[in-house]
């Protein structure tokens, strides 16, 4: 592309998120009380399963006497604190008590086992770690103790186990403990006068610019990496992202997505507190029907989630049935979401505003957003532009800057960006460069108006015969057709060819398709070598626990039948 006749601004593949609004110098402390203070009587949070319901000025008190009940214990400022449970209220107390007590709060994944959280709790030394006893068929306590034997006869907060040295306390959630641990409820009536003080004394020394939360990242190969937050980085991106949405006190937004990822507490809880709406959580984990219930019963006015999560609800029972009108906006991403998807989710779910947002959890989580006031075109077809204070650039492989509407890699600068992964220098060194610029995997386009396109996964891209393939292209393709309802496309290995284009398709209920109609469907619409060469039928797909699909696992399996069939 010559970049001729174009200016040399707009002629590079570069944005920047301008804006009249000013970044926030705040805690996540301060938030919630200048939001307390404006909004006392606004519903802050609902669980209905937990029979919950509290204002803004009753998670103010709770956050602040939970924060006295940690430092009470003798925890300390820039203690790491693990989080490992569901969606609950208690939840969302820990995150802005934490903050409050200025402890690190660490994200940890209700689907991690013993090895998981071992390596978690050690890599970033953690202090305490604040569990459920038991999710659904996994009994947490049982697994520390197998863990941690000296456990069970440990005083609480002398704890001292072999495997996670680090650790001192065990807190329960709910009003149950056992042998070596303490209950989240006797944390809080522990708070004493001079722990209440001190959390006072905190709110004008702790700086935003503190790290104040870890989350894991899931890679699909090596160790997750602790991807280390500021208050700088998560309370303006939340504020930010709330903006586009037009959120105000009087919506409701419906949190199906997960506390410990992101998306629910930055994109959710925090994005709520930032402009006074109202956090509602449907159940402990996805469940598309009680999703669907609390936004009928509750008026839900905003709804969050990843595609799979948004497939799952227009599918449930009784979906149709459903008074769903309250329903406004929200965000959909953690993944690539079709554009036949986002149009059944405006007509479907009346949610004619919907945004799409794009990011990872390195960049506090999202840097493009779609706003509500875009195009429908726009909304469907993009990840919407650059949010304020925000760089992006698109760059080849050899790390220089495309011209306009060339694809390349996505990188992004700016406040977002976090400092760090916690104790691996190495590490970050390698993912932020000397310019700040964190690089994402994403392959990006970005046109003369600075919509950003992702058209795929840089480990992800087919190479068919010496032809670059991007399965996005061919996943929006084939969701036009009338039978699919979700399809994810791969490469397969080929002798010949390298790689061969694979679909693994889901069809719609009550619906029937061949593998010759999936393929003549395909003729004369789109090149014949995208077209697919192999297409499975199947009734789900590898997912993380998130809702993302896990197309490394397909291709693995896909490898396995094509050897198997080859040798038999």
């Amino acid at each position: 592309m010559s970049l001729a006749g174009k200016s040399l601004r707009s002629a590079y593949s570069y944005a920047h998120g301008v804006s009249d609004i000013p970044l926030a110098g705040l805690t996540i402390g301060n938030l919630l009380q200048e939001t307390a203070a404006k909004y006392p009587e606004t519903e802050a949070i609902v669980v209905p399963y937990q029979n919950v319901r509290w204002t803004y000025h009753d998670l103010d008190l709770r956050a602040d006497e939970m924060a006295a009940g940690l430092l009470a214990l003798g925890l300390e400022p820039g203690d790491r604190v693990g989080v490992w449970a569901p969606n609950m209220a208690e939840w969302v107390v820990l995150q802005f008590a934490t903050a409050r007590a200025g402890m690190i709060l660490v994200n940890v994944n209700p689907a991690y086992r013993l090895s998981e959280l071992k390596f978690a709790l050690n890599q970033v030394e953690a202090k305490a770690l604040i569990t459920v006893p038991s999710l659904k068929t996994s009994d947490y306590l049982a697994m520390l103790t197998e863990l941690m034997p000296e456990m069970a006869k440990a005083t609480p907060g002398q704890l001292h186990a072999e495997k996670i040295p680090s650790l001192r306390w065990v807190i329960t959630l709910g009003n149950v403990s056992t042998l070596g641990t303490k209950s989240y409820e006797s944390v809080m009536k522990g708070a004493t006068v001079a722990a209440r003080q001190r959390v006072q004394d905190l709110a004008t020394q702790l700086q935003f610019d503190d790290p104040i939360n870890i989350q894991f990242t899931s890679g699909t190969t090596g160790r997750p990496k602790a991807a280390t937050l500021t208050h700088h980085n998560i309370v303006n991106n939340a504020y930010f992202a709330g903006l586009q949405m037009k959120l105000t006190d009087a919506d409701r937004m419906c949190i199906p997505v997960p506390m410990y990822h992101c998306f629910g507490m930055v994109l959710g809880t925090l994005c709520c507190a930032a402009h006074g709406a109202t956090m509602v959580f449907a159940s402990a984990g996805f469940d598309a029907v009680a999703a669907m219930d609390v936004v009928e019963t509750e008026r839900c006015t905003v709804f969050h989630g990843v595609p799979t999560m948004f497939i799952a609800a227009l599918d449930s029972p009784g979906f149709q049935d459903r008074d769903l009108s309250s329903l406004r906006t929200g965000i959909i991403a953690g993944a690539p979401c079709p554009a036949e998807l986002m149009k059944r989710i405006m007509n479907e779910m009346h949610m004619t505003q919907i945004t799409i947002a794009y990011g990872m959890t390195e960049t506090g989580p999202i840097s493009t957003q779609t706003s509500v006031d875009d195009p429908v075109k726009r909304r469907v077809e993009t990840v919407g532009r650059v949010l304020p204070h925000t760089e992006i650039k698109v760059v080849d492989p050899e790390g220089r800057i495309t011209p306009r509407g060339t694809a390349g890699e996505l990188l992004t600068r700016g406040y977002c960006v976090m400092p760090k992964y916690w104790d691996d220098p190495e590490k970050t060194a390698k993912a932020i460069d000397e310019a700040r610029w964190i690089a994402s995997g994403d392959i990006a386009i970005v046109d003369d108006e600075g919509y950003f396109q992702i058209v795929g996964r840089i480990k992800d891209m087919l190479i068919r015969g010496g032809e670059n393939i991007f399965p996005r292209e061919i996943e929006d393709f084939l969701y036009t057709h009338p039978a699919v309802e979700q399809v994810e496309v791969i490469g397969a290995p080929d002798e010949k060819y390298g790689e061969e284009v694979c679909a693994w398709i889901k069809l719609r209920q009550g619906h029937t398709c061949s593998e010759e109609e999936v393929r003549e469907f395909c003729k004369g619409k789109i090149a014949h070598f995208k077209i697919p060469r192999y297409v499975r039928f199947v009734e789900s797909y590898p997912m993380t626990i998130t809702g993302k699909v896990q197309k490394f696992v397909m291709r693995e399996q896909m490898a396995k039948e094509l050897a198997s069939e080859k040798g038999g």
